[in-house]
Protein backbone atom coordinates (compact mmCIF):
# COMPACT_ATOMS: atom_id res chain seq x y z
CA UNK A 1 0.00 0.00 0.00
CA UNK A 2 1.57 3.29 -1.05
CA UNK A 3 2.00 5.95 1.57
CA UNK A 4 -0.52 8.74 1.70
CA UNK A 5 1.89 11.40 0.54
CA UNK A 6 2.51 9.47 -2.70
CA UNK A 7 -1.25 9.12 -3.68
CA UNK A 8 -2.16 11.65 -6.43
CA UNK A 9 -5.24 13.22 -4.69
CA UNK A 10 -5.93 15.58 -7.59
CA UNK A 11 -6.07 12.65 -9.99
CA UNK A 12 -8.59 10.76 -7.82
CA UNK A 13 -10.82 13.84 -7.47
CA UNK A 14 -10.74 14.30 -11.23
CA UNK A 15 -11.78 10.66 -11.67
CA UNK A 16 -14.74 11.12 -9.26
CA UNK A 17 -15.93 14.21 -11.13
CA UNK A 18 -15.66 12.34 -14.42
CA UNK A 19 -17.73 9.43 -12.93
CA UNK A 20 -20.48 11.90 -11.86
CA UNK A 21 -20.55 13.50 -15.31
CA UNK A 22 -20.86 10.08 -16.97
CA UNK A 23 -23.86 9.19 -14.75
CA UNK A 24 -25.49 12.55 -15.51
CA UNK A 25 -24.97 11.94 -19.23
CA UNK A 26 -26.87 8.65 -19.01
CA UNK A 27 -23.92 6.28 -19.16
CA UNK A 28 -24.69 2.94 -17.62
CA UNK A 29 -23.63 2.96 -13.96
CA UNK A 30 -21.75 -0.36 -14.27
CA UNK A 31 -19.65 0.93 -17.18
CA UNK A 32 -18.96 4.23 -15.40
CA UNK A 33 -17.93 2.37 -12.24
CA UNK A 34 -15.59 0.10 -14.25
CA UNK A 35 -13.90 3.13 -15.86
CA UNK A 36 -13.55 4.78 -12.45
CA UNK A 37 -12.03 1.62 -10.95
CA UNK A 38 -9.43 1.26 -13.73
CA UNK A 39 -8.52 4.94 -13.52
CA UNK A 40 -8.06 5.00 -9.74
CA UNK A 41 -6.21 1.68 -9.82
CA UNK A 42 -3.70 2.97 -12.35
CA UNK A 43 -3.12 6.08 -10.25
CA UNK A 44 -2.48 4.00 -7.15
CA UNK A 45 -0.06 1.70 -8.99
CA UNK A 46 1.80 4.69 -10.36
CA UNK A 47 1.98 6.20 -6.86
CA UNK A 48 3.58 3.03 -5.50
CA UNK A 49 6.48 2.90 -8.05
CA UNK A 50 9.94 4.09 -7.05
CA UNK A 51 11.12 7.29 -8.73
CA UNK A 52 12.59 6.83 -12.18
CA UNK A 53 16.41 6.63 -12.00
CA UNK A 54 18.41 9.47 -13.57
CA UNK A 55 19.60 9.00 -17.08
CA UNK A 56 22.79 7.01 -17.55
CA UNK A 57 24.50 10.00 -19.10
CA UNK A 58 23.84 12.11 -15.99
CA UNK A 59 25.19 9.30 -13.75
CA UNK A 60 28.38 9.12 -15.79
CA UNK A 61 28.91 12.88 -15.65
CA UNK A 62 28.59 12.86 -11.87
CA UNK A 63 31.04 9.97 -11.56
CA UNK A 64 33.69 11.64 -13.74
CA UNK A 65 33.26 14.92 -11.87
CA UNK A 66 33.80 13.14 -8.56
CA UNK A 67 36.91 11.40 -9.87
CA UNK A 68 38.24 14.68 -11.28
CA UNK A 69 37.88 16.39 -7.90
CA UNK A 70 39.53 13.44 -6.18
CA UNK A 71 42.70 13.29 -8.33
CA UNK A 72 43.16 16.88 -9.47
CA UNK A 73 45.67 17.93 -6.80
CA UNK A 74 47.69 14.71 -6.66
CA UNK A 75 51.41 15.27 -7.26
CA UNK A 76 51.49 12.03 -9.28
CA UNK A 77 50.37 12.42 -12.92
CA UNK A 78 47.04 10.57 -13.27
CA UNK A 79 44.68 10.08 -16.21
CA UNK A 80 41.21 8.55 -16.50
CA UNK A 81 40.41 6.90 -19.82
CA UNK A 82 36.89 6.15 -21.02
CA UNK A 83 36.93 3.34 -23.55
CA UNK A 84 40.46 4.31 -24.61
CA UNK A 85 39.90 8.09 -24.74
CA UNK A 86 41.45 10.40 -22.14
CA UNK A 87 38.46 11.80 -20.23
CA UNK A 88 40.39 13.36 -17.31
CA UNK A 89 44.01 14.41 -16.78
CA UNK A 90 44.93 15.91 -13.42
CA UNK A 91 47.10 18.99 -13.03
CA UNK A 92 50.37 17.03 -12.86
CA UNK A 93 49.49 15.07 -16.02
CA UNK A 94 48.50 18.24 -17.91
CA UNK A 95 51.75 19.87 -16.88
CA UNK A 96 53.66 16.81 -18.06
CA UNK A 97 51.97 16.16 -21.43
CA UNK A 98 49.97 19.34 -22.05
CA UNK A 99 46.26 20.15 -21.64
CA UNK A 100 45.53 19.14 -25.24
CA UNK A 101 45.67 15.42 -24.33
CA UNK A 102 42.18 15.56 -22.77
CA UNK A 103 39.80 14.16 -25.35
CA UNK A 104 42.54 12.39 -27.33
CA UNK A 105 42.87 8.69 -27.93
CA UNK A 106 45.30 7.58 -25.21
CA UNK A 107 47.41 5.70 -27.75
CA UNK A 108 47.85 8.86 -29.81
CA UNK A 109 48.65 10.97 -26.74
CA UNK A 110 51.29 8.58 -25.36
CA UNK A 111 52.73 7.44 -28.73
CA UNK A 112 55.35 5.08 -27.28
CA UNK A 113 55.05 1.43 -28.42
CA UNK A 114 55.29 0.10 -24.84
CA UNK A 115 52.43 2.35 -23.72
CA UNK A 116 50.32 1.47 -26.76
CA UNK A 117 50.87 -2.23 -26.08
CA UNK A 118 49.66 -1.77 -22.50
CA UNK A 119 46.54 0.10 -23.65
CA UNK A 120 45.73 -2.41 -26.38
CA UNK A 121 45.63 -5.23 -23.82
CA UNK A 122 42.74 -3.39 -22.15
CA UNK A 123 43.55 -4.91 -18.76
CA UNK A 124 45.52 -4.09 -15.65
CA UNK A 125 49.29 -4.04 -15.98
CA UNK A 126 52.39 -1.83 -16.22
CA UNK A 127 54.87 -0.70 -18.83
CA UNK A 128 58.27 1.02 -18.77
CA UNK A 129 58.41 3.86 -21.29
CA UNK A 130 61.49 5.85 -22.32
CA UNK A 131 61.45 9.33 -23.81
CA UNK A 132 57.81 10.02 -22.94
CA UNK A 133 58.33 13.70 -22.05
CA UNK A 134 61.92 14.42 -22.97
CA UNK A 135 64.83 12.50 -24.36
CA UNK A 136 66.35 10.05 -21.89
CA UNK A 137 63.59 10.09 -19.27
CA UNK A 138 62.10 6.84 -17.91
CA UNK A 139 58.48 6.42 -16.77
CA UNK A 140 56.55 3.50 -15.34
CA UNK A 141 52.89 3.54 -16.46
CA UNK A 142 50.41 1.56 -14.33
CA UNK A 143 46.91 0.81 -15.69
CA UNK A 144 44.11 0.07 -13.20
CA UNK A 145 40.54 -0.70 -14.34
CA UNK A 146 37.77 1.19 -12.50
CA UNK A 147 34.79 -0.44 -14.26
CA UNK A 148 33.94 -1.80 -17.70
CA UNK A 149 34.41 1.58 -19.37
CA UNK A 150 36.78 3.56 -17.11
CA UNK A 151 40.46 2.96 -16.28
CA UNK A 152 43.15 4.97 -14.49
CA UNK A 153 46.70 5.50 -15.78
CA UNK A 154 49.35 6.34 -13.19
CA UNK A 155 52.74 7.77 -14.28
CA UNK A 156 55.77 7.23 -12.00
CA UNK A 157 59.01 9.02 -12.92
CA UNK A 158 61.92 6.59 -12.64
CA UNK A 159 64.50 8.76 -14.41
CA UNK A 160 66.50 9.44 -11.23
CA UNK A 161 66.67 5.75 -10.33
CA UNK A 162 67.75 4.91 -13.89
CA UNK A 163 70.43 7.63 -13.79
CA UNK A 164 71.76 6.30 -10.48
CA UNK A 165 71.87 2.76 -11.80
CA UNK A 166 73.64 3.92 -14.97
CA UNK A 167 76.10 6.00 -12.93
CA UNK A 168 76.93 2.98 -10.75
CA UNK A 169 77.46 0.85 -13.83
CA UNK A 170 79.68 3.48 -15.45
CA UNK A 171 81.59 3.93 -12.20
CA UNK A 172 82.36 0.23 -11.88
CA UNK A 173 83.40 0.05 -15.54
CA UNK A 174 85.65 3.13 -15.25
CA UNK A 175 87.15 2.03 -11.95
CA UNK A 176 87.90 -1.41 -13.37
CA UNK A 177 89.60 0.16 -16.39
CA UNK A 178 91.64 2.54 -14.25
CA UNK A 179 92.76 -0.31 -11.98
CA UNK A 180 93.63 -2.62 -14.87
CA UNK A 181 95.92 -0.12 -16.59
CA UNK A 182 98.61 0.18 -13.88
CA UNK A 183 98.24 -3.49 -12.98
CA UNK A 184 98.92 -4.51 -16.57
CA UNK A 185 102.06 -2.35 -16.64
CA UNK A 186 103.31 -3.73 -13.32
CA UNK A 187 102.74 -7.35 -14.34
CA UNK A 188 104.29 -6.80 -17.76
CA UNK A 189 107.52 -5.31 -16.47
CA UNK A 190 107.79 -7.86 -13.65
CA UNK A 191 107.42 -10.63 -16.22
CA UNK A 192 110.14 -9.03 -18.37
CA UNK A 193 112.50 -8.82 -15.42
CA UNK A 194 111.81 -12.45 -14.51
CA UNK A 195 112.44 -13.65 -18.05
CA UNK A 196 115.74 -11.78 -18.20
CA UNK A 197 117.28 -14.23 -15.70
CA UNK A 198 119.45 -11.43 -14.36
CA UNK A 199 120.94 -10.76 -17.80
CA UNK A 200 119.34 -7.31 -18.23
CA UNK A 201 121.83 -4.50 -17.89
CA UNK A 202 121.49 -2.43 -14.75
CA UNK A 203 120.20 0.81 -16.40
CA UNK A 204 117.38 -1.12 -18.16
CA UNK A 205 116.46 -3.02 -15.01
CA UNK A 206 116.36 0.22 -13.03
CA UNK A 207 114.19 1.81 -15.69
CA UNK A 208 111.71 -1.07 -15.48
CA UNK A 209 111.73 -0.96 -11.67
CA UNK A 210 111.09 2.76 -11.82
CA UNK A 211 108.06 2.20 -14.05
CA UNK A 212 106.79 -0.49 -11.70
CA UNK A 213 107.17 1.86 -8.74
CA UNK A 214 105.37 4.71 -10.53
CA UNK A 215 102.47 2.51 -11.59
CA UNK A 216 102.21 1.01 -8.09
CA UNK A 217 102.02 4.48 -6.58
CA UNK A 218 99.38 5.42 -9.13
CA UNK A 219 97.43 2.32 -8.15
CA UNK A 220 97.80 3.21 -4.48
CA UNK A 221 96.55 6.75 -5.14
CA UNK A 222 93.56 5.45 -7.07
CA UNK A 223 92.57 3.03 -4.29
CA UNK A 224 93.00 5.83 -1.74
CA UNK A 225 90.77 8.19 -3.75
CA UNK A 226 88.14 5.49 -4.21
CA UNK A 227 88.07 4.91 -0.47
CA UNK A 228 87.84 8.67 0.17
CA UNK A 229 84.96 9.02 -2.27
CA UNK A 230 83.18 6.07 -0.67
CA UNK A 231 83.56 7.58 2.80
CA UNK A 232 82.28 11.00 1.71
CA UNK A 233 79.24 9.48 0.02
CA UNK A 234 78.49 7.38 3.10
CA UNK A 235 78.54 10.49 5.32
CA UNK A 236 76.92 12.98 2.94
CA UNK A 237 73.73 13.20 5.05
CA UNK A 238 75.62 13.76 8.33
CA UNK A 239 76.42 17.46 8.82
CA UNK A 240 79.92 17.91 10.28
CA UNK A 241 80.06 19.39 13.80
CA UNK A 242 83.76 20.04 14.54
CA UNK A 243 84.78 23.71 14.91
CA UNK A 244 87.70 24.36 12.56
CA UNK A 245 89.97 27.38 12.08
CA UNK A 246 90.28 27.57 8.31
CA UNK A 247 93.29 29.90 8.17
CA UNK A 248 95.74 27.43 9.69
CA UNK A 249 94.13 24.49 7.89
CA UNK A 250 94.40 26.11 4.44
CA UNK A 251 98.05 27.00 4.79
CA UNK A 252 99.03 23.64 6.27
CA UNK A 253 97.15 21.57 3.67
CA UNK A 254 98.44 23.68 0.76
CA UNK A 255 102.06 23.23 1.85
CA UNK A 256 101.49 19.48 2.28
CA UNK A 257 100.16 19.27 -1.27
CA UNK A 258 103.07 21.24 -2.71
CA UNK A 259 105.80 19.40 -0.84
CA UNK A 260 109.34 20.75 -0.62
CA UNK A 261 109.85 20.66 -4.40
CA UNK A 262 106.94 22.96 -5.30
CA UNK A 263 106.48 25.04 -2.15
CA UNK A 264 108.20 28.09 -3.63
CA UNK A 265 105.44 28.42 -6.26
CA UNK A 266 102.75 29.07 -3.62
CA UNK A 267 101.50 32.58 -2.84
CA UNK A 268 99.22 32.89 0.21
CA UNK A 269 96.64 35.64 0.65
CA UNK A 270 95.04 35.04 4.05
CA UNK A 271 92.77 37.99 4.84
CA UNK A 272 90.46 36.46 7.44
CA UNK A 273 90.41 33.77 10.11
CA UNK A 274 86.97 32.22 9.69
CA UNK A 275 85.66 29.40 11.85
CA UNK A 276 83.41 26.77 10.26
CA UNK A 277 81.73 23.56 11.31
CA UNK A 278 83.47 20.87 9.33
CA UNK A 279 85.33 17.61 9.01
CA UNK A 280 89.04 18.34 9.47
CA UNK A 281 90.36 15.55 7.23
CA UNK A 282 87.87 16.25 4.46
CA UNK A 283 88.52 20.00 4.37
CA UNK A 284 92.26 19.33 4.28
CA UNK A 285 91.64 17.01 1.35
CA UNK A 286 89.71 19.74 -0.47
CA UNK A 287 92.65 22.14 -0.21
CA UNK A 288 95.23 19.47 -1.07
CA UNK A 289 93.33 18.34 -4.16
CA UNK A 290 92.79 21.89 -5.45
CA UNK A 291 96.39 22.96 -4.84
CA UNK A 292 97.79 19.74 -6.34
CA UNK A 293 95.67 20.22 -9.48
CA UNK A 294 96.75 23.84 -9.81
CA UNK A 295 100.43 22.93 -9.47
CA UNK A 296 100.12 20.03 -11.93
CA UNK A 297 98.20 21.79 -14.67
CA UNK A 298 99.35 25.37 -14.16
CA UNK A 299 102.41 26.69 -15.96
CA UNK A 300 105.46 25.18 -14.21
CA UNK A 301 107.24 28.53 -14.01
CA UNK A 302 104.21 30.48 -12.74
CA UNK A 303 102.88 30.82 -9.18
CA UNK A 304 99.70 29.37 -7.70
CA UNK A 305 97.71 31.70 -5.44
CA UNK A 306 95.89 30.32 -2.39
CA UNK A 307 93.50 32.88 -0.89
CA UNK A 308 91.14 32.89 2.09
CA UNK A 309 88.64 35.63 2.94
CA UNK A 310 84.96 36.28 3.71
CA UNK A 311 82.22 36.48 1.09
CA UNK A 312 78.69 37.88 1.50
CA UNK A 313 79.32 38.36 5.21
CA UNK A 314 78.53 34.80 6.31
CA UNK A 315 80.65 32.60 4.05
CA UNK A 316 84.29 31.56 4.18
CA UNK A 317 85.82 31.69 0.70
CA UNK A 318 88.82 29.61 -0.37
CA UNK A 319 90.23 30.38 -3.83
CA UNK A 320 93.00 28.55 -5.68
CA UNK A 321 94.24 30.29 -8.83
CA UNK A 322 96.74 29.02 -11.40
CA UNK A 323 98.18 30.61 -14.53
CA UNK A 324 98.16 27.60 -16.81
CA UNK A 325 96.64 26.76 -20.17
CA UNK A 326 93.07 27.09 -18.93
CA UNK A 327 90.06 24.90 -19.65
CA UNK A 328 87.62 25.10 -22.57
CA UNK A 329 84.16 26.40 -21.52
CA UNK A 330 82.34 23.29 -22.74
CA UNK A 331 84.46 21.08 -20.45
CA UNK A 332 83.91 22.99 -17.20
CA UNK A 333 80.46 21.47 -16.40
CA UNK A 334 81.99 17.97 -16.58
CA UNK A 335 85.03 18.55 -14.38
CA UNK A 336 83.43 17.14 -11.22
CA UNK A 337 82.40 13.90 -12.91
CA UNK A 338 84.23 10.80 -11.76
CA UNK A 339 87.22 9.89 -13.95
CA UNK A 340 86.64 12.86 -16.25
CA UNK A 341 89.85 14.28 -17.71
CA UNK A 342 90.33 17.20 -20.07
CA UNK A 343 93.64 15.66 -21.22
CA UNK A 344 93.72 11.93 -20.32
CA UNK A 345 97.31 11.37 -21.41
CA UNK A 346 98.68 14.31 -19.46
CA UNK A 347 96.58 13.50 -16.42
CA UNK A 348 97.78 9.90 -16.23
CA UNK A 349 101.39 10.93 -16.84
CA UNK A 350 101.17 13.33 -13.90
CA UNK A 351 99.66 10.67 -11.65
CA UNK A 352 96.10 11.98 -11.66
CA UNK A 353 93.26 9.58 -10.88
CA UNK A 354 90.39 11.60 -12.34
CA UNK A 355 88.63 11.62 -8.96
CA UNK A 356 90.08 14.73 -7.32
CA UNK A 357 87.38 17.25 -8.23
CA UNK A 358 84.62 14.68 -7.76
CA UNK A 359 85.81 14.22 -4.17
CA UNK A 360 86.00 18.00 -3.68
CA UNK A 361 82.44 18.43 -4.95
CA UNK A 362 81.05 15.76 -2.61
CA UNK A 363 82.89 17.21 0.41
CA UNK A 364 81.70 20.74 -0.34
CA UNK A 365 78.14 19.48 -0.70
CA UNK A 366 78.36 17.73 2.66
CA UNK A 367 79.51 21.02 4.25
CA UNK A 368 76.49 22.80 2.67
CA UNK A 369 78.89 24.85 0.57
CA UNK A 370 79.34 25.75 -3.08
CA UNK A 371 82.02 25.01 -5.67
CA UNK A 372 82.64 27.36 -8.61
CA UNK A 373 85.16 26.94 -11.43
CA UNK A 374 86.02 29.66 -13.93
CA UNK A 375 88.71 29.49 -16.58
CA UNK A 376 90.01 31.15 -19.72
CA UNK A 377 92.11 29.41 -22.34
CA UNK A 378 95.70 30.53 -22.28
CA UNK A 379 95.30 32.47 -19.02
CA UNK A 380 94.47 30.10 -16.20
CA UNK A 381 91.83 28.64 -13.92
CA UNK A 382 90.23 29.84 -10.69
CA UNK A 383 88.48 27.41 -8.31
CA UNK A 384 86.45 28.86 -5.43
CA UNK A 385 84.93 27.02 -2.47
CA UNK A 386 82.42 28.81 -0.22
CA UNK A 387 81.47 27.30 3.16
CA UNK A 388 79.01 28.77 5.71
CA UNK A 389 80.54 30.17 8.88
CA UNK A 390 79.85 28.47 12.20
CA UNK A 391 77.82 31.46 13.47
CA UNK A 392 77.34 34.89 12.05
CA UNK A 393 78.14 36.71 15.31
CA UNK A 394 81.22 34.55 15.94
CA UNK A 395 82.38 35.11 12.40
CA UNK A 396 82.23 38.88 12.94
CA UNK A 397 84.29 38.55 16.12
CA UNK A 398 86.84 36.32 14.40
CA UNK A 399 87.16 38.72 11.50
CA UNK A 400 87.46 41.85 13.70
CA UNK A 401 91.24 41.77 13.38
CA UNK A 402 90.83 42.00 9.62
CA UNK A 403 88.11 44.66 9.63
CA UNK A 404 89.22 45.99 6.26
CA UNK A 405 88.26 42.67 4.69
CA UNK A 406 84.80 42.38 3.17
CA UNK A 407 82.81 40.59 0.58
CA UNK A 408 84.64 42.46 -2.20
CA UNK A 409 88.16 41.62 -1.02
CA UNK A 410 90.29 38.54 -1.44
CA UNK A 411 91.79 37.17 -4.63
CA UNK A 412 89.87 39.67 -6.71
CA UNK A 413 91.48 42.62 -4.91
CA UNK A 414 94.86 41.01 -4.24
CA UNK A 415 95.53 40.08 -7.86
CA UNK A 416 93.52 42.35 -10.14
CA UNK A 417 95.36 41.19 -13.23
CA UNK A 418 94.48 37.57 -12.59
CA UNK A 419 90.91 38.51 -11.80
CA UNK A 420 90.58 40.38 -15.04
CA UNK A 421 91.84 37.36 -16.94
CA UNK A 422 89.73 34.78 -15.14
CA UNK A 423 86.47 36.51 -14.24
Amino acid sequence: MPSGQNIPIAGILLAAVTFAVMLAAGVDAVIALAVLTVWVGSLLVAAGRPPEPPKVKEQKRFTLDAIRDLIENSSTPLMITERGTIAIANRAARRMLGPHVVGQDARVALRQPEAISLLNKNREGEAIVRGLVRRGDVWQINRQAIDERLAMLEFINQTAEADISRAHTDFVANASHELRTPLAAILGYVETLQEGDGKLDTPTARKFLGIIEREAKRLQALVSDLMSLSRVEAEKHDPPTERIDLASLVERAARDAAGPDRAERLIFTIEAEPVVLGDLQQLEQVVRNLVDNALKYGAPDRPVTVALDLAQGDLARIAVIDEGEGIAPEQIPHLTRRFYRTDPGRSRASGGTGLGLAIVKHIVDRHRGRLDITSELGKGTRVVVRIPLAKAEEAQADASGAGETGSDTGPDAAHPAQTEQLS
